[in-house]
């Protein structure tokens, strides 16, 4: 340091500017409040390690416990014998965490043998950003087992269930299937779906880095299964549906058809069979035409089965009686500038006749009496233009125009069926108005709790009683349809036969339908037949559509043991009414 003479010297650290003087209160507040950071610290250390260390043993559990969905079992589906329709069977699902998954090229082989793919599309699954990928889903307990002894790094296995349907494509579109999640998609499945799934369950286990389970800790929750639904369904009824619905569209060489068996006494749905159907257990190359449950979807002009509720409004009306003549001559009506026609030329008939000879004219005739809005509300009343509300997926109301807008030329088509559409599954309800004493059930595809449910009056028990004895004429020799006929029991029902409509008119094409029901003493079912598109030289209905009637109904009341109500002879016609009026 050097020094200057006359000057003394300072150190530089004890320079006065250099010198700093701060309040003694400053210090002890910085001191207070370093100690005060402290003690909270501790206390909240203390805090959450002693008192309550929920909060770390939750964090530190998420880093290796995991809860794991234990699958419930779907319900049964079962038809009313409890024969079972659809049931769940125990799979496995082979699962991979890509990033921890590191094979060599022989366990690679190993594992694609055994998933039943190749080693290419094996890699490329594994070879992926995410952390979980499937596999393979739904394969057997015993393939399962044999890839957890292979001790595969990354790879995981769970329990999860299959669908399988015992009755294949007999019941396809009645019981519809589920999908690979266990979702229903079409049929039961997917109209009692929520029943059907149940609750699944949970269990607590320790996973390594790897996803590996470790160790079971607990189960928090049991799974619930699904409810078991018993259905109305009738297994040999719909057989007996279904197989001979089929025999039918090979011998008619026939686009597609449908039957429906419908207890009069309950509403229950005793079978309900489609052709082209599918097998819901290997639905590989499905396509659209198989799976249109097309009793229930589909709709087509009635034809002539409409024609006894026409007359039944003339009936319920005051118009006309059974033995009310209308003249039909010369077999052709005119109105406006369209033309009414008959299949055959009739002369006077009577009401009773016009129902067993099948007369458009005569039907449009009644309908001319009738005033357009009570027609409609008839209509209306017995479930045409309306959704028949069974739960099933796909249900179509049909259409019905509004009556403001009738001309009269439509009002006289729809007499016999004609600019009118429904389903089969409403036409089989609409009949119901017949087979009972003028009410109309509502239709169900369980079972139905009371013996004796309410229906919606539509007819007089004197009108549907009176139009029952028409439609037994319809089936005996005369009418339209002797081919409906089963020895040893009285049936009642009507033919339809329909022109179809191609873009916007009408092609030489048909579908050919029959309804009716037997015992006619005493109804206990009904049969409703429709076959699409017949090409083996035969459309009209009584030859179509009645033979499949006569074999579904005669088969089904004797496996039912309804005793027949005439001797084992063929029926005659019985004398035509004599003639009250002329109209």
């Amino acid at each position: 340091m050097m020094r200057f003479k006359g000057q003394v010297a300072h150190k530089f650290a004890e320079s006065p500017l250099l010198q700093m003087r701060l309040p003694l209160w400053r210090s002890r507040l910085m001191a207070l409040l370093i100690l005060g950071s402290f003690g909270v610290l501790i206390g909240r250390a203390f805090y959450l390690q002693t008192l309550n260390n929920d909060f770390l043993q939750e964090k530190g559990e998420s880093r290796y416990r995991r809860d794991i969905e234990i699958s419930a079992s779907r319900g049964r589906i079962a038809d009313r014998h409890g024969d079972v329709l659809a049931i769940s069977t125990p799979m496995k699902s082979i699962w991979a965490i890509p990033p921890a998954t590191t094979l060599t090229p022989v366990q690679a082989r190993q594992l694609a043998a055994l998933l039943e793919t190749d080693v290419k599309q094996l890699t490329r699954k594994l070879d992926t950003d995410k952390t979980f990928v499937f596999l393979r889903r739904q394969i057997p307990p015993a393939v399962a087992d044999q890839v957890a002894a292979l001790k595969l790094p990354g790879i995981g296995q769970d329990k999860e269930y299959r669908r399988f349907y015992p009755t294949g494509e007999m019941t396809a579109h009645m019981v519809g299937f589920t999908g690979v999640d266990d979702k229903g998609l079409e049929g039961v499945e997917l109209a009692f779906h929520r029943q059907l799934l149940g609750q699944p369950g949970s269990r607590s286990v320790i996973k390594d880095r790897r996803g590996q389970i470790v160790e079971d800790v607990g189960s928090i929750k049991p799974p619930q299964d699904g409810k078991e639904i018993r259905l109305a369904l009738d297994s040999k009824i719909q057989y007996l549906a279904y197989s001979h619905l089929k025999q039918a569209i090979a011998d008619n060489n026939a686009k597609a058809g449908g039957v429906v068996v419908v207890d009069v006494r309950t509403g229950e749905i005793l079978a309900l069979a489609n052709w082209p159907t599918y097998n819901p257990n290997n639905r590989e190359g499905l396509s659209g035409s198989q799976l249109r449950n097309r009793a229930v979807t589909d709709t087509f002009e009635p034809g002539s089965t409409l024609k006894p509720f026409t007359i039944a409004l003339g009936i319920e009306a005051g118009k006309v009686r059974s033995d009310t003549i209308i003249n039909c001559a010369p077999g052709r009506l005119t109105i406006g500038n369209a033309t009414i026609s008959d299949a055959h030329p009739h002369g006077a008939l009577s009401v009773a006749e016009v129902i067993q000879k099948s007369s458009n004219v005569g039907a449009a005739k009644i309908a001319a009496m009738l005033p357009s809005q009570k027609m409609w509300q008839m209509f209306d009343d017995v479930g045409f233009g309306q959704v028949p509300r069974l739960g099933f997926p796909g249900e179509v109301s049909g259409r019905v125009r509004p009556w403001k807008n009738w001309r009269p030329i439509e009002q006289a088509t729809m007499a016999y069926g004609h600019g009118i559409s429904v389903s089969l599954i409403q036409l089989a309800r609409a009949y119901t108005a017949f087979a009972r004493d003028g009410d109309v059930l509502p239709l169900s595809l369980t079972q139905v709790e009371s013996s004796t449910p309410s229906g919606m009056a539509v007819f007089s028990p004197k009108t549907a009683r009176e139009v029952r004895s028409m439609l037994e004429m319809a089936v005996l020799p005369g009418g339209t349809a002797p081919k409906a006929q089963i020895p040893g029991y009285r049936v009642a029902g009507k033919t339809g036969t329909a022109h179809k409509l191609v873009g916007g008119r009408y092609a030489n094409k048909y579908v050919s339908s029959f309804v009716g029901f037997a015992p006619a003493s005493d109804p206990r079912l009904i049969v409703a037949v429709m076959i699409d598109e017949p090409g083996a030289g035969k459309h009209y209905g009584g030859d179509v559509a009645a033979p499949v009637f006569a074999s579904v109904m005669g088969s089904s009341l004797r496996t039912l043991g309804i005793a027949p109500d005439v001797p084992l002879v063929v029926a005659q016609s019985p004398k035509a009414p004599t003639p009250k009026a002329r109209l």
